[in-house]
């Protein structure tokens, strides 16, 4: 059995025009399986990210339910009061997920 240190995958995203994320495709982990796709505004994804929920990039195996192939950890920083979500410690001042499937 694989042991899982995270709590959700982030699949896919998509952002405004002003390149704020809009909403996030992930599959949350309850217990020891995964849940199906699920859209979370980005609202919700930061209370997550803020709840201490840790999210990594990546994809779902194909055939095989709750194997995923992860990448990299989703991080929340905040910037002049405002939460910024990356893929690592960059200085961004606005949401920079490169590399992540736009939708």
């Amino acid at each position: 059995m694989i042991k899982v240190n995270y709590d959700g995958v982030l699949e896919a995203v998509h952002f405004k025009p002003n390149g704020e994320l809009d909403w996030a495709r992930v599959y949350l982990r309850m217990g020891a399986a995964f849940t199906d796709r699920i859209l979370l505004s980005r609202q919700v994804f930061i209370e997550q990210l803020k709840a201490g929920k840790r999210f990594m990039l990546g994809e779902r195996r194909q055939y095989l339910g709750g194997i995923f192939d992860v990448t990299e950890p989703i991080r929340l920083l905040m910037r002049d009061h405002n939460p910024v979500i990356v893929l690592d410690d960059r200085r961004a001042t606005q949401d920079d997920l490169s590399g992540v499937p736009v939708i």
